[in-house]
């Protein structure tokens, strides 16, 4: 790659130009990254044997600490790199809708969209907020966000489906407690590897106002795009642009991201039909419950990873439930028997 990176004649092609760059740089920082892991395994074995001779416990204690913590990368490491489906390396499209329940629904598909932006800054990744349609009261009805990264998809491609959050409502007078329920649909976007043909007679398209602050061009013109794929009955929307031209083009591509993870998830099925106990990722699968009162508990119900800090989990710590759910799906295994946990 470094030697076709130096061709004079790489940039006469610019779309394969930047893809064989953008590959290159990835193995590079893969490679860079395992190297230094190393050269932290090494240098902390060092230390402890410095310690040991000199009998510095505090030597010892930190760089005991230090291999802890490269144990944990070690171990995100190897997830990593099992994301080998076709769409992992992609970016991708993150859904929240709040469920029933009015303003306590709407309030938690809010916490949820601002749970999985947290994280997605966390990792690196840029987010960029592509329609939101605020609730009546407090919190919102629906949300996608654009998530852009090295395996963004991959990543996040096991959160699809119900979360559940139980917890005294600070929207009740009477302090009782409430169990409110949201959704998360993740699709990958589709680059130009991945061929999906939609057919327009086949689709619906609507344009409205855009929803929240904008400014008055926004608010005042019909700029949003929603278009609906009548076969499927699969609907996007878009009002992140001024420009109605700019979301519509949006749209098409959402709409082809969504076809082509609803053929991913055709794929699958047919693969696991004879794993009766596999667990089902599709739409209206509870598989995370977040205990805020009477006791703090986050669980995830495929694979009983469990948190006792539900406020740092809701501060975007994930990567320990997505590490799991992603090696309990790629190892096939059926889903362990977890307790409901209200």
């Amino acid at each position: 790659m470094n030697n076709k990176a130096e061709d004079p004649t790489l940039w006469n092609d610019a779309q394969e130009a930047q893809k064989l760059m953008r590959e290159r740089q990835q193995l590079d920082e893969a490679l860079s990254g395992v190297k230094a892991m190393e050269q932290q395994l090494t240098d902390n074995i060092e230390l402890i044997e410095l310690g040991e001779e000199e009998g510095d416990d505090a030597i010892i204690k930190d760089a005991e600490d230090a291999l802890k913590a490269l144990k944990a990368e070690a171990a995100r490491r190897q997830v990593e790199a099992m994301l080998s489906g076709e769409a992992d390396a992609n970016d991708t499209y993150v859904e929240v809708h709040s469920g029933a329940g009015g303003t306590e629904s709407q309030d938690w598909a809010n916490m949820l969209l601002r749970m999985y932006t947290r994280w997605a800054e966390r990792q690196g990744y840029k987010v960029e907020l592509l329609e939101m349609h605020d609730g009546e009261e407090a919190g919102i009805k629906s949300a996608t966000i654009l998530v852009k990264g090295h395996n963004a998809f991959g990543w996040m491609k096991t959160e699809s489906g119900v979360h559940r959050l139980v917890r005294i409502s600070p929207y009740d007078s009477n302090a009782r407690r409430h169990t409110s329920f949201s959704s998360i649909w993740v699709y990958p976007v589709v680059d130009d590897s991945i061929n999906i043909e939609v057919n327009e007679s086949d689709c619906r398209i609507d344009t409205y106002r855009a929803s929240g602050a904008g400014g008055q061009h926004v608010n005042t013109t019909d700029s949003a795009v929603r278009i609906t794929h009548i076969p499927t009955g699969i609907v996007v929307s878009c009002q992140q642009e001024r420009s109605q031209h700019k979301n519509r083009a949006k749209a098409w591509e959402m709409l082809r991201a969504r076809m082509y993870e609803a053929e991913l998830m055709k794929r699958e099925e047919a693969a696991n039909a004879e794993a009766a106990s596999k667990s089902d990722i599709g739409w209206g699968h509870q598989i995370r419950s977040y205990v805020l009162q009477p006791y703090q508990l986050v669980k995830d119900l495929r694979t009983g990873v469990s948190s006792t800090a539900p406020d740092d989990v809701l501060d975007g710590e994930l990567n320990e439930f997505m590490e799991a759910a992603l090696a309990h799906r790629i190892s096939g295994k059926p889903d362990v028997e977890v307790a409901d946990v209200e």
